[in-house]
Protein backbone atom coordinates (compact mmCIF):
# COMPACT_ATOMS: atom_id res chain seq x y z
CA UNK A 1 0.00 0.00 0.00
CA UNK A 2 1.32 3.67 -0.98
CA UNK A 3 0.81 5.95 1.41
CA UNK A 4 1.71 9.61 0.01
CA UNK A 5 2.79 11.38 3.00
CA UNK A 6 2.70 11.14 7.15
CA UNK A 7 -0.66 12.81 7.40
CA UNK A 8 -2.35 9.67 5.14
CA UNK A 9 0.13 7.34 7.44
CA UNK A 10 -1.00 8.59 10.40
CA UNK A 11 -5.12 8.25 9.04
CA UNK A 12 -4.57 4.41 7.98
CA UNK A 13 -2.94 3.40 11.39
CA UNK A 14 -5.56 5.48 13.08
CA UNK A 15 -8.49 4.10 10.86
CA UNK A 16 -6.85 0.53 11.15
CA UNK A 17 -6.64 0.81 15.11
CA UNK A 18 -10.52 1.92 15.44
CA UNK A 19 -11.48 -1.26 13.33
CA UNK A 20 -9.12 -3.47 15.58
CA UNK A 21 -11.18 -2.00 18.53
CA UNK A 22 -14.73 -2.33 17.13
CA UNK A 23 -14.16 -5.99 16.24
CA UNK A 24 -12.78 -7.19 19.73
CA UNK A 25 -15.92 -6.00 21.30
CA UNK A 26 -17.52 -7.79 18.99
CA UNK A 27 -15.27 -10.83 19.37
CA UNK A 28 -15.43 -11.39 23.07
CA UNK A 29 -18.60 -12.38 22.53
CA UNK A 30 -18.04 -15.12 19.77
CA UNK A 31 -18.55 -18.72 21.33
CA UNK A 32 -15.63 -21.48 21.47
CA UNK A 33 -17.21 -23.23 19.50
CA UNK A 34 -17.42 -20.65 16.50
CA UNK A 35 -13.73 -19.85 17.04
CA UNK A 36 -12.55 -23.59 16.99
CA UNK A 37 -14.44 -24.43 13.54
CA UNK A 38 -13.14 -21.09 11.78
CA UNK A 39 -9.10 -22.70 12.85
CA UNK A 40 -10.22 -26.06 11.34
CA UNK A 41 -11.95 -24.16 8.24
CA UNK A 42 -9.00 -22.03 8.11
CA UNK A 43 -6.84 -24.94 8.57
CA UNK A 44 -8.67 -26.96 5.26
CA UNK A 45 -8.27 -23.73 2.98
CA UNK A 46 -5.18 -23.01 3.40
CA UNK A 47 -4.15 -26.23 2.05
CA UNK A 48 -6.46 -26.17 -0.53
CA UNK A 49 -4.96 -22.45 -1.54
CA UNK A 50 -1.22 -24.01 -1.37
CA UNK A 51 -1.03 -23.20 -5.26
CA UNK A 52 -1.69 -19.47 -4.71
CA UNK A 53 0.31 -19.19 -1.27
CA UNK A 54 3.31 -20.53 -2.87
CA UNK A 55 3.12 -18.16 -6.22
CA UNK A 56 2.89 -15.26 -3.40
CA UNK A 57 5.84 -16.65 -1.51
CA UNK A 58 7.68 -16.69 -4.95
CA UNK A 59 7.21 -13.02 -5.66
CA UNK A 60 9.03 -12.75 -1.88
CA UNK A 61 11.48 -15.20 -2.50
CA UNK A 62 12.54 -13.34 -5.81
CA UNK A 63 12.68 -10.13 -3.84
CA UNK A 64 14.97 -11.23 -1.25
CA UNK A 65 18.28 -10.24 -2.74
CA UNK A 66 16.95 -6.97 -2.59
CA UNK A 67 16.41 -6.92 1.11
CA UNK A 68 19.90 -8.53 1.69
CA UNK A 69 18.67 -12.02 3.35
CA UNK A 70 20.99 -14.96 3.69
CA UNK A 71 20.65 -18.31 2.77
CA UNK A 72 19.15 -19.40 6.16
CA UNK A 73 16.96 -16.58 5.85
CA UNK A 74 15.77 -16.94 2.99
CA UNK A 75 15.01 -20.13 4.27
CA UNK A 76 12.88 -19.18 6.51
CA UNK A 77 10.85 -17.50 4.36
CA UNK A 78 10.00 -20.36 2.03
CA UNK A 79 7.09 -22.02 2.04
CA UNK A 80 7.17 -25.35 0.64
CA UNK A 81 3.65 -27.96 0.93
CA UNK A 82 5.44 -29.26 4.42
CA UNK A 83 5.20 -26.01 5.70
CA UNK A 84 1.69 -25.09 5.02
CA UNK A 85 0.76 -28.31 6.22
CA UNK A 86 2.42 -27.61 9.50
CA UNK A 87 1.06 -24.19 9.47
CA UNK A 88 -3.02 -25.59 8.90
CA UNK A 89 -1.26 -28.29 11.45
CA UNK A 90 -0.82 -25.41 14.02
CA UNK A 91 -4.28 -23.70 13.32
CA UNK A 92 -6.16 -27.70 14.49
CA UNK A 93 -3.85 -27.80 17.19
CA UNK A 94 -4.89 -24.18 18.73
CA UNK A 95 -8.27 -25.51 18.10
CA UNK A 96 -7.96 -28.33 20.48
CA UNK A 97 -7.75 -26.01 23.39
CA UNK A 98 -10.18 -25.22 25.98
CA UNK A 99 -11.73 -21.58 24.99
CA UNK A 100 -10.32 -19.49 28.14
CA UNK A 101 -13.00 -17.01 27.75
CA UNK A 102 -15.50 -16.59 30.59
CA UNK A 103 -13.65 -19.56 32.44
CA UNK A 104 -13.85 -19.23 36.30
CA UNK A 105 -10.32 -18.75 37.47
CA UNK A 106 -11.92 -18.42 41.29
CA UNK A 107 -15.36 -18.05 43.03
CA UNK A 108 -16.66 -17.44 46.56
CA UNK A 109 -19.82 -16.36 48.24
CA UNK A 110 -19.09 -13.68 51.18
CA UNK A 111 -20.68 -13.86 54.52
CA UNK A 112 -23.05 -11.01 53.82
CA UNK A 113 -24.51 -13.03 50.39
CA UNK A 114 -22.61 -11.51 47.57
CA UNK A 115 -21.64 -14.11 44.66
CA UNK A 116 -18.33 -13.26 43.81
CA UNK A 117 -16.66 -14.88 40.05
CA UNK A 118 -13.01 -13.81 39.12
CA UNK A 119 -13.33 -14.77 35.29
CA UNK A 120 -11.04 -14.24 32.01
CA UNK A 121 -11.49 -12.09 29.75
CA UNK A 122 -9.44 -11.05 26.84
CA UNK A 123 -6.94 -7.95 26.56
CA UNK A 124 -8.59 -6.83 23.82
CA UNK A 125 -6.20 -5.37 20.75
CA UNK A 126 -2.93 -6.82 20.01
CA UNK A 127 -0.42 -5.11 18.29
CA UNK A 128 2.09 -7.94 17.23
CA UNK A 129 5.53 -6.81 15.05
CA UNK A 130 7.15 -9.66 14.00
CA UNK A 131 10.05 -11.06 12.04
CA UNK A 132 9.89 -12.32 8.25
CA UNK A 133 8.27 -15.70 8.98
CA UNK A 134 4.93 -16.15 7.26
CA UNK A 135 3.92 -19.38 10.00
CA UNK A 136 4.04 -16.47 12.03
CA UNK A 137 1.46 -14.71 10.97
CA UNK A 138 -0.92 -17.76 11.12
CA UNK A 139 0.12 -18.76 14.53
CA UNK A 140 -0.61 -15.33 16.03
CA UNK A 141 -3.95 -14.37 14.35
CA UNK A 142 -4.55 -17.99 15.84
CA UNK A 143 -3.62 -17.48 18.75
CA UNK A 144 -5.10 -13.97 19.28
CA UNK A 145 -8.36 -14.87 18.41
CA UNK A 146 -8.40 -17.85 20.10
CA UNK A 147 -8.32 -15.71 22.82
CA UNK A 148 -11.05 -13.15 22.19
CA UNK A 149 -8.11 -10.95 20.90
CA UNK A 150 -8.43 -8.42 17.87
CA UNK A 151 -4.81 -8.77 16.10
CA UNK A 152 -2.80 -6.22 13.96
CA UNK A 153 0.08 -8.20 12.61
CA UNK A 154 2.97 -5.73 11.56
CA UNK A 155 5.71 -8.26 9.78
CA UNK A 156 8.70 -7.55 7.86
CA UNK A 157 8.58 -6.42 4.68
CA UNK A 158 10.38 -9.76 3.19
CA UNK A 159 7.11 -11.71 3.18
CA UNK A 160 4.42 -9.38 2.88
CA UNK A 161 3.06 -11.26 -0.31
CA UNK A 162 3.18 -14.68 1.55
CA UNK A 163 1.46 -12.66 4.74
CA UNK A 164 -1.43 -11.65 2.68
CA UNK A 165 -2.28 -14.61 1.34
CA UNK A 166 -2.66 -16.22 4.53
CA UNK A 167 -4.12 -13.26 6.12
CA UNK A 168 -6.66 -13.12 3.31
CA UNK A 169 -7.90 -16.38 3.94
CA UNK A 170 -7.88 -15.98 7.39
CA UNK A 171 -10.48 -13.03 7.38
CA UNK A 172 -12.22 -14.87 4.45
CA UNK A 173 -13.13 -17.83 6.89
CA UNK A 174 -13.85 -15.64 9.91
CA UNK A 175 -16.57 -13.92 8.47
CA UNK A 176 -18.05 -16.88 7.80
CA UNK A 177 -18.27 -17.85 11.54
CA UNK A 178 -19.23 -14.89 13.20
CA UNK A 179 -15.86 -13.26 13.67
CA UNK A 180 -15.40 -10.16 11.97
CA UNK A 181 -12.87 -9.65 9.08
CA UNK A 182 -11.30 -6.75 11.14
CA UNK A 183 -10.00 -9.21 14.05
CA UNK A 184 -6.98 -9.96 12.09
CA UNK A 185 -5.58 -6.89 10.04
CA UNK A 186 -1.89 -6.94 8.46
CA UNK A 187 -0.41 -3.46 8.42
CA UNK A 188 -0.28 -3.49 4.39
CA UNK A 189 2.31 -0.44 4.21
CA UNK A 190 5.77 -1.57 4.58
CA UNK A 191 6.81 2.22 5.68
CA UNK A 192 8.87 1.80 9.21
CA UNK A 193 6.93 4.62 10.29
CA UNK A 194 3.88 2.94 10.71
CA UNK A 195 5.20 1.28 13.98
CA UNK A 196 5.52 4.47 15.60
CA UNK A 197 2.02 5.75 14.96
CA UNK A 198 0.53 2.47 16.16
CA UNK A 199 2.55 2.79 19.29
CA UNK A 200 0.97 6.16 20.50
CA UNK A 201 -2.58 4.84 19.78
CA UNK A 202 -3.03 3.16 23.71
CA UNK A 203 -6.95 4.68 23.32
CA UNK A 204 -7.25 1.89 20.84
CA UNK A 205 -4.59 -0.75 21.09
CA UNK A 206 -4.81 -2.94 24.59
CA UNK A 207 -0.78 -3.90 24.27
CA UNK A 208 2.08 -4.76 21.99
CA UNK A 209 3.95 -8.07 21.92
CA UNK A 210 7.36 -6.92 19.81
CA UNK A 211 8.84 -10.33 18.60
CA UNK A 212 12.50 -9.44 16.89
CA UNK A 213 15.85 -8.10 17.50
CA UNK A 214 17.08 -6.25 20.57
CA UNK A 215 16.77 -3.41 18.45
CA UNK A 216 13.05 -3.43 17.63
CA UNK A 217 12.34 -4.97 21.51
CA UNK A 218 13.95 -1.66 23.08
CA UNK A 219 12.78 0.71 20.31
CA UNK A 220 8.81 -0.69 20.95
CA UNK A 221 9.29 -0.52 24.78
CA UNK A 222 10.64 3.32 24.72
CA UNK A 223 7.93 4.12 22.49
CA UNK A 224 4.94 2.19 23.73
CA UNK A 225 2.02 4.41 25.11
CA UNK A 226 0.67 0.63 25.72
CA UNK A 227 2.17 -2.09 27.91
CA UNK A 228 4.40 -4.01 26.31
CA UNK A 229 5.19 -8.01 26.80
CA UNK A 230 8.66 -7.79 25.83
CA UNK A 231 10.25 -10.58 24.19
CA UNK A 232 14.52 -9.89 25.12
CA UNK A 233 17.66 -11.29 23.98
CA UNK A 234 18.47 -15.53 25.36
CA UNK A 235 21.69 -15.12 26.72
CA UNK A 236 21.19 -18.95 28.15
CA UNK A 237 23.27 -20.74 30.42
CA UNK A 238 23.99 -24.09 31.38
CA UNK A 239 25.79 -24.86 34.85
CA UNK A 240 27.38 -28.33 35.06
CA UNK A 241 27.67 -28.94 38.79
CA UNK A 242 30.22 -30.66 40.95
CA UNK A 243 27.79 -33.53 41.26
CA UNK A 244 26.98 -34.00 37.67
CA UNK A 245 26.58 -36.81 35.90
CA UNK A 246 29.06 -35.94 32.84
CA UNK A 247 27.95 -37.61 30.09
CA UNK A 248 24.35 -36.51 30.56
CA UNK A 249 26.08 -32.96 31.36
CA UNK A 250 27.89 -33.27 27.46
CA UNK A 251 24.80 -34.12 25.68
CA UNK A 252 22.49 -31.58 27.60
CA UNK A 253 25.16 -28.74 26.81
CA UNK A 254 25.51 -29.60 23.21
CA UNK A 255 21.84 -29.81 22.43
CA UNK A 256 21.47 -26.90 24.20
CA UNK A 257 23.65 -24.83 22.25
CA UNK A 258 23.93 -26.83 18.67
CA UNK A 259 20.33 -28.54 18.08
CA UNK A 260 19.82 -24.88 16.71
CA UNK A 261 21.90 -21.70 16.71
CA UNK A 262 19.64 -18.83 15.34
CA UNK A 263 17.14 -19.41 18.10
CA UNK A 264 16.47 -17.60 21.24
CA UNK A 265 16.64 -20.07 23.78
CA UNK A 266 19.79 -21.83 22.57
CA UNK A 267 22.43 -22.15 24.98
CA UNK A 268 25.25 -19.22 24.80
CA UNK A 269 26.88 -19.56 28.07
CA UNK A 270 28.36 -22.30 29.84
CA UNK A 271 29.18 -22.52 33.64
CA UNK A 272 31.42 -25.13 35.13
CA UNK A 273 32.31 -26.10 38.94
CA UNK A 274 36.23 -26.63 39.41
CA UNK A 275 35.81 -29.82 40.96
CA UNK A 276 34.64 -31.11 37.43
CA UNK A 277 36.52 -29.06 34.75
CA UNK A 278 39.43 -30.42 34.40
CA UNK A 279 37.21 -33.76 33.65
CA UNK A 280 34.36 -32.14 31.75
CA UNK A 281 35.99 -29.35 29.87
CA UNK A 282 37.68 -31.21 27.22
CA UNK A 283 35.30 -34.06 27.07
CA UNK A 284 32.90 -30.90 25.71
CA UNK A 285 35.35 -29.48 23.64
CA UNK A 286 36.08 -32.66 21.70
CA UNK A 287 32.36 -32.99 21.57
CA UNK A 288 32.65 -28.75 20.34
CA UNK A 289 34.97 -29.23 17.97
CA UNK A 290 32.96 -31.82 16.00
CA UNK A 291 30.57 -28.91 15.75
CA UNK A 292 32.75 -26.35 14.79
CA UNK A 293 31.88 -24.27 17.92
CA UNK A 294 34.33 -21.64 19.21
CA UNK A 295 35.21 -21.46 23.17
CA UNK A 296 35.42 -17.69 24.50
CA UNK A 297 36.90 -19.18 28.24
CA UNK A 298 38.10 -17.54 30.76
CA UNK A 299 41.30 -18.04 32.08
CA UNK A 300 40.94 -21.38 33.80
CA UNK A 301 39.01 -22.86 31.25
CA UNK A 302 41.97 -21.94 28.76
CA UNK A 303 44.72 -23.27 30.71
CA UNK A 304 42.26 -26.54 30.68
CA UNK A 305 41.20 -26.03 26.82
CA UNK A 306 43.69 -25.19 24.88
CA UNK A 307 42.00 -24.49 21.39
CA UNK A 308 39.75 -21.69 23.84
CA UNK A 309 40.10 -18.07 23.14
CA UNK A 310 40.38 -15.98 26.19
CA UNK A 311 36.54 -13.80 26.78
CA UNK A 312 35.62 -10.88 27.18
CA UNK A 313 33.38 -9.10 30.22
CA UNK A 314 31.30 -8.82 26.29
CA UNK A 315 31.45 -12.30 25.87
CA UNK A 316 29.88 -12.89 29.36
CA UNK A 317 26.39 -11.09 28.12
CA UNK A 318 26.72 -11.92 24.11
CA UNK A 319 23.71 -13.58 22.25
CA UNK A 320 25.80 -14.97 19.63
CA UNK A 321 22.76 -16.95 17.86
CA UNK A 322 25.51 -19.05 16.32
CA UNK A 323 28.73 -21.28 16.86
CA UNK A 324 30.49 -19.88 19.64
CA UNK A 325 29.89 -20.35 23.20
CA UNK A 326 31.30 -18.48 26.56
CA UNK A 327 32.39 -20.80 29.22
CA UNK A 328 33.53 -19.39 33.25
CA UNK A 329 34.79 -21.89 36.08
CA UNK A 330 33.51 -21.02 39.34
CA UNK A 331 34.73 -22.24 42.71
CA UNK A 332 30.64 -23.05 43.84
CA UNK A 333 27.38 -23.27 43.11
CA UNK A 334 26.80 -19.71 44.57
CA UNK A 335 29.30 -18.29 42.27
CA UNK A 336 27.56 -19.79 39.57
CA UNK A 337 24.41 -18.82 40.01
CA UNK A 338 25.84 -14.78 40.95
CA UNK A 339 27.46 -15.23 37.91
CA UNK A 340 24.25 -16.13 35.84
CA UNK A 341 22.01 -13.89 37.35
CA UNK A 342 24.26 -10.88 36.36
CA UNK A 343 24.78 -12.11 32.87
CA UNK A 344 21.49 -13.56 32.05
CA UNK A 345 18.93 -11.87 30.29
CA UNK A 346 16.17 -13.88 32.07
CA UNK A 347 15.45 -16.23 29.52
CA UNK A 348 16.66 -19.73 30.19
CA UNK A 349 19.19 -21.20 32.32
CA UNK A 350 19.88 -25.09 32.96
CA UNK A 351 21.31 -27.01 35.88
CA UNK A 352 22.78 -30.38 35.33
CA UNK A 353 23.23 -32.38 38.77
CA UNK A 354 22.63 -35.47 40.60
CA UNK A 355 21.94 -33.12 44.31
CA UNK A 356 18.62 -32.71 44.91
CA UNK A 357 19.64 -30.07 47.31
CA UNK A 358 21.36 -28.38 44.70
CA UNK A 359 18.86 -28.53 42.27
CA UNK A 360 16.50 -27.19 44.77
CA UNK A 361 18.92 -24.19 45.57
CA UNK A 362 19.42 -23.19 41.42
CA UNK A 363 15.63 -23.05 40.84
CA UNK A 364 15.14 -20.80 44.11
CA UNK A 365 17.72 -18.44 43.07
CA UNK A 366 18.12 -17.87 39.36
CA UNK A 367 15.96 -15.05 38.46
CA UNK A 368 14.87 -16.47 34.58
CA UNK A 369 11.55 -17.31 33.20
CA UNK A 370 12.11 -21.01 32.93
CA UNK A 371 14.79 -22.71 34.95
CA UNK A 372 15.63 -26.34 33.71
CA UNK A 373 17.42 -29.43 35.74
CA UNK A 374 19.00 -32.13 33.62
CA UNK A 375 17.13 -30.72 30.65
CA UNK A 376 18.28 -28.61 27.57
CA UNK A 377 17.68 -25.32 27.84
CA UNK A 378 15.57 -26.09 24.01
CA UNK A 379 12.82 -27.23 25.72
CA UNK A 380 11.73 -23.73 26.66
CA UNK A 381 8.84 -23.60 23.79
CA UNK A 382 4.99 -23.79 23.98
CA UNK A 383 4.72 -26.81 21.92
CA UNK A 384 7.01 -28.45 24.28
CA UNK A 385 5.11 -26.99 27.40
CA UNK A 386 2.14 -28.03 26.06
CA UNK A 387 0.80 -24.43 25.76
CA UNK A 388 0.32 -25.02 21.71
CA UNK A 389 1.73 -22.53 19.55
CA UNK A 390 3.17 -19.31 20.99
CA UNK A 391 3.13 -15.65 20.43
CA UNK A 392 6.67 -15.23 21.95
CA UNK A 393 8.60 -15.80 25.14
CA UNK A 394 8.71 -12.63 27.72
CA UNK A 395 11.36 -12.23 29.72
CA UNK A 396 9.19 -9.64 31.95
CA UNK A 397 7.75 -10.51 34.84
CA UNK A 398 4.50 -8.37 34.00
CA UNK A 399 2.30 -9.44 32.62
CA UNK A 400 3.19 -12.46 31.36
CA UNK A 401 6.57 -14.49 31.73
CA UNK A 402 8.05 -17.35 29.94
CA UNK A 403 6.03 -18.86 26.68
CA UNK A 404 3.12 -16.56 26.19
CA UNK A 405 0.11 -18.90 24.55
CA UNK A 406 -3.35 -18.61 24.86
CA UNK A 407 -4.37 -17.55 28.39
CA UNK A 408 -0.84 -15.01 28.63
CA UNK A 409 -3.22 -13.10 25.97
CA UNK A 410 -5.93 -13.06 28.51
CA UNK A 411 -6.76 -10.74 31.79
CA UNK A 412 -9.33 -11.70 34.56
CA UNK A 413 -12.33 -8.98 35.92
CA UNK A 414 -14.87 -9.79 38.70
CA UNK A 415 -18.64 -10.18 38.58
CA UNK A 416 -20.09 -9.45 41.48
CA UNK A 417 -24.12 -10.82 41.84
CA UNK A 418 -25.95 -9.65 44.67
CA UNK A 419 -29.86 -9.12 45.91
CA UNK A 420 -30.09 -5.53 46.27
CA UNK A 421 -26.90 -5.27 48.26
CA UNK A 422 -26.03 -1.92 49.71
CA UNK A 423 -22.56 -1.42 51.47
CA UNK A 424 -23.06 0.10 55.09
Amino acid sequence: MAIADDLDLNSYCLETAQKAQAASRVLATVSGQAKNDWLKASAAALREAYDSIAEANQQDIENAPKYGLTDAQVDRLRLTKDRVEGIAGALEEIAMFPDPIGATIESSVRPNGLAIQKIRVPLGVVFFIYESRPNVTADAAAICVKSGNAVILRGGKEAIHSSQAIVQILQDKAVEYGIPADAIQLVSTTDRAAVGHFLKLNQYIDVAIPRGGEGLIRRVSEEATMPVIKHFAGNCHVYVDQSADLEMAVDIVVNSKCHRYGVCNAAESLVVHQTVAEKFLPMIADAFAEKNVEMRGDEATCKIVAAAKPATEEDFYAEYLGPIISVKVVGSIEEAIAHINQHSSKHTESIVTESLAASRQFTAQIDSSAVMVNASTRFNDGGEFGLGAEIGISTDKFHARGPCGIEALTSYKYIVMGEGHVRQ
